[in-house]
């Protein structure tokens, strides 16, 4: 049989173009619950651009993030590993409370990021909003972001190198206010703008360093790590709204907005369509009152579902297949720490030599191709400085693990267990820890034995604190 020249012409493009390594970008939102993206069920506000993402490519119902607070989260998703491992453990503040929770100030820079293999394997690599990982507050001899193999950083007031600061404003303000105004001296140039506008500020510097790299012929690596959904909120003075919750959803839908002026151009810009990856999260449960999680019982800084399940869209129109197109997946089971092994198969670039990665090549799941969880379970330990969270409050669990459909929660010694069955019973309900006495010695062994494996942090110490009185 003898191919059409244009036929063959076309599967050759087509096969050079599967085969060259992806453009990847990673959006993580901050402080977003699992429900609040309108194609994860929220009636009260809108999400257009992220939902038409989600209409063209994928929705993971079953992802996890490997902490309920910001910079440990941030840790695993960019070094494939336990952030325990890297005693990052809970939010990165001042120095003395670092070493009071018993953590690093920063991120070690031998850590095994995610952006430094992909940038030897020839990627240009852009970090464009909050880093948290190191460099805040009275912690400014902290390595630059650029130090972890980003060739451009720019960030908020959490992180070292160029930034840009928020300017605060609301109905009935004459002139805008300045708030971390200290952060000037942990990086420069510094761009001050309006705290509402800020997300589509760092999507300013992004599309840019992405034209730049189509230029040169080389494929990126993008961070889009934006402060919103973080309170305080400051929505555009036309979209102020009064209350918490009504609050947190015009930052929301303005955020969406400002998003979409990058999803547009990837998705309209021919060389990027067709080869680029985007993936979209958050770093952590919702705080009480602003974000939901949906069906989940739980929030930001607790082990419950809520505050460690995280929506997940996957885009990627050249490498999912078109049948998948808007489809949910609600059978994968995997977490943040599976995303770094699971980009570098994808652009086919090596690990750093002598790694071994907590998480695990998920890359098919990734992409439509398979329904398959990661093989090992996860395991969580709650912040040191969270043992009593959420709303009421209320002691929390030390430990969790998630096993098949089983998720186990103790304390640090496997006391105080709770069993549930997600498969049945997702807003963790019903505690079948009477019921089911092997599974339970079983985990809580296994969860325990995670725990002493890692280095410690002052989580007992600091749960073994009187406990605060209601209304404190």
């Amino acid at each position: 049989m003898i191919l059409r020249p244009l036929l063959l012409l076309l599967l050759l493009s087509t096969f050079a173009v599967a085969k060259s390594p992806p453009n990847i970008v990673v959006v993580l939102i901050d402080d977003m619950g699992w429900g609040d993206f309108s194609c994860f069920g929220n009636k009260e506000a809108t999400t257009p651009h992220i939902d038409r993402l989600a209409s063209e490519g994928l929705r993971f119902r079953q992802f996890y993030v490997n902490s309920p607070i910001c910079s440990p989260s941030r840790c695993a998703l960019t070094t494939g590993q336990y952030p325990q491992r890297w005693k990052i453990t809970s939010f990165l503040e001042n120095r003395a409370a670092n070493e009071r929770r018993g953590m690093a100030q920063w991120l070690d820079p031998k850590a095994p990021v995610l952006a430094r293999s992909l940038q030897k394997k020839g990627y240009a690599t852009g970090h464009f909003g909050k880093w948290h990982l190191g460099g805040q507050r009275d912690v400014d001899d902290a390595p630059a972001i650029t130090d972890y193999g980003f060739d451009r950083s720019l960030t908020n007031f959490e992180g070292m190198g160029p930034k840009l600061l928020p300017l605060t404003l609301k109905p009935g303000d004459k002139e805008p206010g300045k708030i971390w105004q200290d952060a000037e001296r942990l990086g420069e140039p510094v761009t001050w703008m309006l705290r509402s506008e800020i997300t589509g500020g760092f999507v300013d510097a992004a599309i840019p360093f992405i034209d730049a790299a189509v230029k040169e012929k080389k494929p990126f690596y993008i961070n889009l790590w934006p402060d919103d959904v973080h309170s305080p909120f400051w929505p555009p003075v036309e979209s102020w709204k009064k209350g918490k919750r009504p609050q947190y959803l015009a930052v929301l839908e303005n955020m969406d907005r400002q998003l979409g002026k990058l999803f547009d151009h990837l998705r309209t810009t021919p060389e990027l369509r067709d080869n680029t990856v985007v993936l979209i999260c958050s770093d952590n449960g919702p705080e009480p009152g602003a974000g939901s999680a949906g069906p989940f019982r739980g929030s930001k800084g607790t082990l419950l579902e809520g505050g460690i399940r995280s929506p997940l869209i996957v885009w990627a129109p050249g490498w999912i297949a078109a049948d998948k197109n808007g489809s949910l997946n609600d059978r994968s089971v995997f977490a943040a720490f599976d995303l770094a092994p699971s980009l570098l198969k994808l652009a086919n670039a090596d690990a750093p030599e002598g790694v071994a990665f907590d998480g695990e090549d998920v890359s098919e799941t990734l992409l439509g191709k398979s329904e398959a969880s990661r093989k090992a379970p996860v395991f969580w330990r709650r912040p040191p400085d969270r043992k009593v969270a959420g709303e009421p409050a209320r002691r929390q669990p030390d430990l969790a693990v998630r096993e098949g459909n089983w998720k186990l929660l103790c304390d640090y010694d496997g006391s105080q267990s709770q069993l549930y069955d997600l498969a049945a019973d997702p807003a963790e309900g019903t505690d079948l820890a009477g019921k089911q006495p092997e599974i339970v010695a079983r985990l809580s062994k296994a969860a325990v034995e995670w725990h002493g494996s890692l280095p410690a942090d002052q989580g007992p110490a600091l749960g073994a604190q009187k406990r605060p009185k209601a209304g404190r």
